[in-house]
């Protein structure tokens, strides 16, 4: 999943994880009324989570064990009801969990409550695998008073084709780093915040005058996976007025493409940026020591690059100035209000997800466990000494006010932000924006290597028919 510390590695999990049946759904039979069961007073639900334990995202694991269940649990007790939530988490990597709950979900068994990626959403609706929310639990899906809490935006993380599939828990956003202390000595303000691609490159220039500084580093090429999307391409596609997919439809080498591509060819060309930090296998993790030590003067990344990257205490690149030498400004549109939706500044974010299975036997009852992990109570208790961005609006102002860029991400950058297409060919496409901006970055002129992007689009999602150029 998008957030960094859920892709920890446990592979040996994998093998035990395909052993094991999630008894939640089993037998549940078809999808019907959303009704069914509701005046159980005795019932059983099942949470899965990819998290475990004293291994993988332990402290989610901790916190749907220790505080979700036995709160969930009591208050049900309080009511006459006797409710038990099993929580059945796992280890292991992303892709054998997804395979997993595909495999769960297909044949109508597996937990009642599941947790995915946001990107796997409406892969999982096109397959049948997950309905919307609506559909499983009725009316009161909508009527949840949590919605009013979570800005449009973030809820496009759930949504597929208009409708919510889940409710998800939180999310991250993408902006631009800048060291203070360089933009000083080059004659810059300490309260930068550019408004075009122009102003962008204004400063790149005015800190290519300063010895021993890459101006500016934005994630190119293959090397850099999917950074190279998500903190490069998918920002500046959204600036440029465009989404990867819209209407049905994967954007393809026109217009908007064209000028994301040229704005790559003018930062390279032009020496605002190394090349070769876009070639290596290790490049990202060097842009970040780089950064640290006060060589790179602008930085395109998400919230993590701040928490868990240049972190003087904890970071894997610590910053001990960061507080003072670190300032954050929004992406830019490539000029005032030509960006996505009329916006002048855009972003791009991720996080997870959690659904709730079409087969479950109980579903009013698993939507009110839904909702009650999504409380504030409870998003409090799950981000208690760790501080994270929320997907609620009211959470985020109590827990953030101690870490500025936080706030400034949960308040400025997420009603504002945009999320990958959750349908399975996105990871070949992206594959495809990586090899683009590599192209420009060796050289290649802007529209040749649109076109050759459009012509491998166009062999990955089945034709023309299939592709916006315009």
């Amino acid at each position: 999943m998008d957030h960094s510390g859920r892709r920890t590695i446990a592979a040996a999990a994998a093998l035990a994880l395909a052993g094991t049946a999630l008894a939640g759904c089993s037998g549940g039979g078809s999808p019907g009324d959303p009704d069914r069961g509701a005046k159980a007073r005795n019932y059983t639900l099942t949470i899965a989570r990819n998290a475990i334990e004293g291994g993988k995202n332990t402290g989610e694991a901790e916190w749907i064990t220790e505080t979700v269940i036995p709160r969930f649990v009591a208050a049900q007790k309080a009511k006459g009801i006797t409710a038990k939530v099993v929580f059945q988490g796992s280890g292991v990597d992303d892709e054998p969990y997804k395979t997993k709950l595909s495999l769960d979900l297909k044949s109508r068994s597996g937990a009642d409550i599941m947790d995915i990626d946001g990107i796997w959403v409406g892969e999982f609706a096109q397959a049948g695998y997950l309905r919307p929310l609506a559909d499983v639990a009725g009316p009161r899906a909508d009527a949840w008073d949590g919605w009013a809490q979570i800005p449009k935006a973030v809820q496009g993380l759930a949504t597929f084709q208009g409708k919510r599939y889940g409710i998800p828990a939180g999310t991250d956003g993408r902006v631009l780093y800048y060291n203070k202390r360089l933009f000083a000595r080059a004659g810059l303000p300490a309260n930068w915040q550019p408004n075009s691609w122009d102003d962008l490159r204004t400063a790149g220039r005015a800190l290519k005058k300063v010895p021993g500084v890459t101006p500016i580093q934005l994630d190119a090429g293959t090397a850099m996976g999917e950074a190279t999307s998500m903190q490069g391409v998918l920002p500046l596609l959204a600036g440029a007025g465009a989404e990867i997919y819209a209407n049905g439809k994967w954007t393809g080498g026109g217009a908007a493409f064209k000028q994301v591509l040229a704005l790559y060819s003018a930062i390279y060309r032009e020496g605002l940026g190394d090349p070769r930090l876009q070639q290596e296998a290790k490049g990202r993790d060097k842009s970040f020591a780089e950064f640290a030590a006060g060589k790179i003067g602008i930085l395109a990344e998400g919230d993590y690059f701040w928490r868990d990257v240049i972190n003087p205490k904890t970071g894997v690149a610590k910053m001990p100035s960061r507080d003072q030498d670190v300032g954050y400004a929004l992406i830019p549109a490539i000029a005032p209000g030509k960006g996505i939706r009329g916006q002048s500044h855009v972003s791009m974010s991720g996080g997870a997800v959690t659904v709730l299975n079409p087969s479950t036997k109980h579903p009013q009852q698993a939507f009110e466990l839904l909702a009650f992990m999504n409380s504030p109570e409870m998003h409090k208790a799950r981000t208690a000494g760790t501080p994270e961005i929320t997907s609620r609006d009211d959470v985020n102002r109590e827990i953030l006010k101690g870490d500025p860029l936080l706030s400034f991400i949960a308040g400025k950058v997420l009603p504002l932000t945009a999320y990958r297409p959750g349908i399975a060919l996105y990871p070949q496409v992206s594959a495809a924006l990586q090899e683009a901006t590599a192209a420009v970055v060796s050289g290649k002129s802007p529209d040749e290597a649109a076109a050759q992007y459009t012509k491998k689009l166009e062999g990955i999602v089945g034709g023309a028919g299939n592709v916006a150029t315009g």
